[in-house]
């Protein structure tokens, strides 16, 4: 892996397919840590019926199963997720920065011939790998549209992006408000009818839509047992089953976490512009940004945490968090990223960073081995459902040490991972040299005027 490179220094774009001679560790090492991070989410997806939000239905509830969910809520609930969002918005900055200083007449369409088989990947990992927590459908899509901000100044690109996520938020409390109206208009209910009144239409429809919206966080055993014996009943069941979670997922799903997804996009193209996300700034703003987000990030992680569990994974509990979830979820994403680039500057364990510098490169083709390897475990196999929630994570650790280890390997004698290679060749219409060793073609000459590149898209 090569060094980073020095602030403001250009490196030849590829006229072609091939990679750029000097990608920047510090994005791939980030963005290897958080394709790694995404799998410590979605496991309990893959492994386990109707579990994410509340241990209570799956999985365990008690002793290091609590421990578990306590950890990995506070530590990395929706991180991951915004950490991936803005290394793509990111890429928006490098790919089309690197066309268009080789003077490229169809970057346009390669761009968005990028971002449209990147849609197909998605639709390939929801429907035939069997995944409903497919991101690179969403990111092809909500990727179309930052094309018209590429060239913003890095102030413009978060300030956007911070609106966009404002809209998120209002959204996400205006449901949490929903909620809520409907538990205190449930409770009025139960208590006239505990009290021998005879109920109103109202008040029936007050405890039939609180039962309705309930089940949506605290779902109820025949939920989990449906799931189960869907997912254990082979693989046509099992695609059936998941088909329609992705129909719903890969529509209104999309339609309503959109601001999300674009907002995190934004920023990290600001980030990048503004050489935050390439160390370009001095080491005090990434310890303020360590010190602030994790310090915010922990209290109100720690507060949504304590009110969950006091309430017994209640539903009302779950819409009262909602209120100061994005903050939270914001603020220890910028002191994880903070965190991961202040340990690129150090310099410390090289070895360590390269491998997930590494897995970062071929960050595609792990994120869809995540899926094939645990359709097998889960689906193939008939794990689902079968492992307590810590035993989950032996599953992860044991599919992050095989990347780790395989990553460098392949890419000590490959150019690129399997999928990255497919990507660029359906991307260019160009077949790109594979194997290591291979001549590629003399890069076009850079104008003087053309923008900073450094590194290849963030997701090839």
């Amino acid at each position: 892996m090569a060094s980073i490179a020095a602030p403001g220094a250009l490196a030849a774009p590829s006229h072609g397919p091939g990679p750029a001679s000097d990608r920047i560790e510090a994005l791939d090492f980030v963005r290897g840590v958080a394709v790694c991070g995404i799998l410590l989410m979605n496991i309990i997806g893959f492994g386990l019926p109707e579990g994410h939000n509340s241990p209570a239905v799956a999985g365990g509830a008690s002793g290091v199963n609590l421990w578990t969910w306590i950890i990995t809520e506070m530590g990395f609930e929706g991180t991951q997720r915004a950490l991936f969002s803005m290394l793509f918005g990111a890429s928006v900055i490098l790919l089309t920065s690197r066309l268009e200083a080789s003077g490229r007449a169809d970057a346009t369409d390669i761009y968005f011939r990028r971002n449209l088989w990147l849609i197909a990947f998605g639709l390939v990992n929801a429907f035939i790998f069997l995944w409903y927590g497919d991101i690179l459908y969403a990111y092809g899509i909500v990727g179309l549209f930052l094309f018209a901000f590429r060239r913003l100044a890095a102030r413009w690109l978060i300030g956007l992006g911070v609106a966009a996520l404002l809209l998120g938020i209002a959204w996400n409390v205006h449901d949490g408000s929903r909620v809520l109206a409907k538990h205190e208009a449930h409770e009025a209910a139960a208590a006239a009818r505990d009290a021998g009144e005879t109920l109103t239409p109202a008040q029936e429809t007050a405890l039939a839509d609180w039962e309705a919206t309930r089940t949506q966080y605290e779902p109820p055993p025949e939920s989990a047992r449906a799931s189960t014996e869907a997912r254990s009943g082979g693989y046509w069941r099992a695609f059936l089953h998941t088909a329609m979670i992705n129909s719903v997922w890969q529509s209104w799903g999309l339609y309503r976490y959109f601001f999300d997804l674009f907002g995190m996009m934004l920023i990290g193209m600001g980030l990048f512009r503004a050489g935050v996300l390439t160390l370009e700034r001095p080491t005090r703003l990434y310890v303020a940004l360590l010190v602030i987000g994790y310090a915010i990030g922990l209290v109100v992680n720690y507060h949504e945490t304590r009110l969950i569990l006091d309430r017994q994974f209640a539903a009302e509990a779950f819409a009262r968090a909602s209120f100061t979830y994005d903050l939270g979820r914001l603020a220890m994403t910028l002191g994880h990223l903070a965190a991961l680039l202040l340990f690129v500057r150090s310099g410390m364990l090289p070895l360590l960073r390269r491998a997930f510098a590494a897995v970062g490169q071929m960050a595609v083709t792990n994120y869809l081995a995540h899926s094939v390897v645990c359709l097998i475990l889960f689906v193939g196999l008939g794990w689902y459902n079968q492992l307590e929630r810590h035993q989950l994570y032996l599953v992860v650790l044991a599919i992050w040490t095989a990347q780790l280890v395989i990553s460098p390997l392949w890419l000590s004698l490959f150019r690129f991972g399997p999928v990255e290679w497919l990507w660029r060749y359906l991307t260019y219409l160009d077949r790109p040299p594979f194997r290591r060793g291979t001549a590629i073609a003399a890069p076009a000459a850079i104008r003087p005027d053309a923008p900073r590149s450094q590194s290849a898209g963030i997701l090839d």
